[in-house]
């Protein structure tokens, strides 16, 4: 059995990509997140509509093991887009999911596509 921060872990993209569709762009506030959920996972989505990207990652913050990621604030630093937990402000890099406080947890990223108006994030297919 998993624990809550291993299932997210278990979620590594290989080769073989499953694309679950989201939602609509419009479901998604301008540069900010909200929640989806694909099957006993929360993925914390980003609209970051300043850099015209898109970004996915786990909603769980690893520091107290709260789903609070997509009300994170986003934003950059020098080149790296990040979020903020709301909560505890530690910051992660939305591109491979490091920890930029220097601290050791780390998050899951997910690749993200927008087709025909709708958010598209990829999962490995074994997941």
């Amino acid at each position: 059995m998993f624990t809550e921060f291993e299932k997210y872990r278990k979620a590594v993209l290989s080769t073989d990509v499953t694309w679950f569709k989201a939602a609509s762009v419009t479901s998604f506030p301008e540069n900010g997140g909200a929640c989806v959920k694909y099957k006993d996972l929360q993925i914390a989505v980003f609209n970051f509509s300043r850099r015209g990207e898109w970004y996915a990652c786990q909603n769980l913050c690893p520091h107290k093991m709260q789903m609070a990621l997509s009300r994170g604030m986003i934003g950059s630093c020098e080149t790296e887009p990040k979020v903020a937990c709301p909560f505890h402000k530690k910051t992660f890099s939305l591109k491979d999911g490091k920890n930029l406080n220097g601290d050791d947890c780390t998050i899951t990223t997910y690749p993200v596509k927008v087709e025909e108006g709708y958010v598209y994030i990829g999962f490995d297919q074994n997941y």
